[in-house]
């Protein structure tokens, strides 16, 4: 028997005997019905949380993308995509839009000014988007080092509950939740935004 194995048969014996499985309930939603507030109701609920948080949110339909995308990087000069990112939503000009592929290194996403990619699955009761690395969100390390991170959620990526976000994701892949831009509370009970990932969240909705 080797050391770790004595170690984690001490632990168990000092532990006694596992307590008996607990049924758990699963009554909640899981997936939509006639309980959950309508389609329509549900994206709304989304845009009223993510504007709670500090969020900027705009609704579009999809002939908008390119135009709202655009408004939302404002000044921005320095641009990351993923690399299955829609090409049309980004639009060039004075702006230079680099393609994470192959990976950008870390310190040029820092230098980068924002990052525009699109999402997973949303849920609208937290406020949450979800990304799971897809070809068109990229790697979590893009959507997390630039200071200002546009993200196009679709309304048929919206879900009422956590339990319905959960359902809609793969487990085996990797995953970024967040809700509103990046925030935390010093010492002094001042709210900072930016210091674990982008300062701004812009959402654009597609209807």
């Amino acid at each position: 028997m080797s050391a770790r194995e004595e170690i984690l048969r001490r632990i168990a014996v000092a532990n006694g005997p596992s307590p008996a499985d607990v049924e758990v309930a699963r009554d909640y939603v899981r997936a939509p019905d006639v309980r959950g507030p309508a389609a329509e109701d549900v994206v709304t609920l989304l845009e009223e949380r993510l504007r709670a948080y500090g969020t900027r949110v705009v609704r579009v339909a999809s002939a908008g993308i390119a135009d709202a995308v655009d408004a939302a990087l404002g000044d921005a000069r320095d641009v990351v995509v993923p690399p299955g990112l829609d090409t049309a939503w980004v639009h060039g000009g004075s702006r230079t839009v680099v393609t994470d592929s192959p990976a950008t290194s870390y310190q040029a996403l820092d230098a980068a000014d924002a990052v525009v990619t699109a999402a997973s699955v949303a849920c609208a009761e937290t406020g949450t988007i979800a990304l799971d690395a897809g070809h068109d969100q990229g790697r979590r390390a893009v959507s997390l080092i630039p200071d200002r991170h546009v993200c196009v959620v679709r309304t048929d990526q919206v879900v009422q509950t956590v339990p319905q976000l959960v359902g809609r994701l793969d487990p085996t892949r990797p995953t970024t939740l967040f809700s509103g831009p990046s925030a935390t509370v010093d010492i002094e009970l001042e709210r900072v935004q930016g210091v674990h990932g982008p300062r701004d969240l812009h959402v654009v909705i597609v209807e």
